[in-house]
């Protein structure tokens, strides 16, 4: 696979199309490296020129401003928005809804203003402009429901982009009884992902994964290396392993291109 960092793109004279911002999960989880793979496998193959910033990335602060730590999140802020100014950014993808919503809505004010879209809406485009194609034939008859990251839709209204490219594979969208903007949030927004659960009956990722279950899928599919854990671990939980997979979009694209 090919990944350039920014420092070797500039060194070479070279100004790529997009910054593809990696992000924590995208990083260090294992299970999410896996995402990043596949959807720089895709750019790859749609001759997309990009490059990331490699050990200059630092967490986008979106953690520390959901726990209330405003000023820690102003420090990390302000360290990325230097690096990306330094390189003249415009424009910058991510597979993380949450590095999304930072960098698009909250980074401006701090000066750091960016051209910023999902992986899906990247994906989509690149379908648009037919530099990839999708043959379905993988999925082709598979029921696929969407778990909608709350920092993708509600906030930031992308619904249908990762719709769209479901539909592209020939394999039945199935939706839950809350999606779209009455979508049940995977629980692992606001930095809950990261502290032990509050008492209570039940965790919100079994509720939501039960949900997902209700429509009786092949597959879950979701645009959030959060929410594709916390659905994994309601998938198990429901001891459903075996029978159901839960993917990013990216890979259900790169799995239907063989990449």
């Amino acid at each position: 696979m090919n990944v350039p960092t920014m420092a070797e793109m500039m060194a070479q004279g070279k100004q790529p199309e997009v910054l593809f911002w990696v992000g924590c999960a995208g990083s260090f989880d294992d299970r999410a490296k896996k995402i990043t793979k596949a959807f720089v496998k895709i750019l790859n193959k749609a001759n997309v020129e990009f490059a990331v910033l490699g050990t200059e990335e630092s967490c986008t602060g979106d953690p520390a401003k959901r726990a209330g730590n405003e000023f820690l999140f102003q420090m990390q802020a302000m360290t990325n928005i230097e690096v990306l100014n330094a390189y003249e950014v415009k424009k910058i993808v991510t597979a993380c809804p949450h590095c999304f919503n930072t960098l698009k809505n909250e980074y401006p004010e701090l000066g750091g203003t960016y051209e910023v879209v999902h992986h899906t809406e990247l994906l989509k485009s690149l379908l648009d402009q037919g530099k990839i194609t999708i043959e379905g034939g993988k999925f082709e008859g598979k029921r696929i429901t969407f778990h909608d990251p709350c920092y993708l839709g509600r906030a930031n209204d992308v619904y249908e982009a990762p719709r769209d490219l479901i539909k592209k594979l020939d394999a039945e969208l199935v939706e839950m009884k809350r999606c779209k903007t009455n979508g049940l949030c995977c629980g692992a927004g606001g930095a809950q992902m990261f502290k032990e659960a509050e008492k209570g009956d039940k965790e919100i990722f079994i509720e939501r994964t039960e949900e997902a279950i209700e429509t009786q899928p092949n597959i879950i599919a979701t645009g959030c290396p959060f929410c594709n854990t916390m659905i994994t671990d309601g998938v198990k939980a429901t001891e459903k392993e075996n029978e159901i997979e839960v993917l990013d979009i990216a890979e259900l694209i790169a799995n239907a291109e063989d990449l």
